[in-house]
């Protein structure tokens, strides 16, 4: 069980997590529900698809994006987030930023989803006292530079080590194991072989003892593999999230609600006997 907030969610089966950019620039959907009514239309059609949470995020961290403005990115994010306020649904915000994180926490916020696993100062103190969930993330350097060249020793063993060392920041600033969530990071300072590596792996990360959420949907690295364009991978995203969800992941963070949906349902039937 995830406490998220006022929800306690459960993870015997994955839970999807529908991606709502408000953002100009997002590699995927950049521009496409950057309006309120449009950003509230697609959540709710998410909600609709199957989608457990919807992740808002108004700043893009596609490699080589450029920083936005903290008010920037409370004026894309905080009318939206008002606007979903009465949904029985989980909201996150996918956000670095402590001023941030603090604003929509104030304004319904369930969940904080932090590529920079909570590392930026004042980060912790802005989530310890609330109840939402967190989602820790590794990346290795910045959007704007982290896809030149990234290298690791052993790319599992140091995104392990570094999880368990925010896990355990985390725990003593008072935020209790039970509103953690680890990332890998998949896309995030990696090549397309410390992604392959990491998924081959991921079952290595159960021994954080904490959800695991998984983020492949769109990926470049999909693209790599298959010769897609990012708007032809939506059969490469629903098999990644597919192994994704057999290694272990509870969350799967995904554009397609709908179509990923189906796929577990199959799954599903096929591991258990049930419908």
């Amino acid at each position: 069980m995830l406490r998220c907030g006022r929800f306690e969610l459960p993870l015997e089966r994955p839970l999807l997590m529908g991606v709502l950019n408000v953002t100009p620039d997002s590699f995927s959907d950049g521009g496409r529900f950057l309006g309120r009514d449009a950003a509230v239309a697609h959540a709710r059609r998410m909600l609709e698809a199957g989608a457990a949470i919807i992740d808002i995020g108004g700043e893009s961290s596609r490699p080589g994006a450029e920083a936005v403005s903290e008010d920037a990115e409370l004026a894309r994010v905080l009318p939206v987030l008002e606007a979903l306020s009465g949904l029985e649904a989980p909201l996150s915000v996918d956000t670095r930023r402590p001023r941030v994180m603090r604003e929509t926490l104030a304004a319904g916020a369930s969940m904080i989803n932090d590529i920079e696993a909570l590392s930026a100062p004042g980060a912790l103190d802005a989530v310890a006292a609330s109840d939402c969930a967190i989602c820790l993330m590794h990346k290795k350097g910045e959007p704007g530079n982290m896809q030149r060249d990234p290298s690791y020793g052993d790319v599992v063993r140091e995104v392990l080590d570094y999880l368990s060392a925010r896990i355990a920041a985390a725990e003593r600033a008072g935020i209790a194991r039970g509103r953690i969530v680890a990332d890998v990071g998949f896309g995030f300072g990696k090549t397309v072989r410390h992604n392959l590596e990491l998924q081959r792996r991921l079952g290595d990360f159960a021994a954080l003892g904490v959800p695991l959420l998984a983020g492949w949907s769109r990926k470049s690295t999909l693209g790599q593999i298959t010769g897609r364009p990012v708007g032809e991978r939506l059969a490469a995203s629903v098999a990644a999230a597919l192994l994704a969800a057999q290694a272990g992941a509870r969350i799967l963070r995904v554009h397609d609600v709908g179509p990923t949906r189906d796929a577990l349902a199959v799954w599903e039937a096929f591991r258990t006997g049930a419908i």
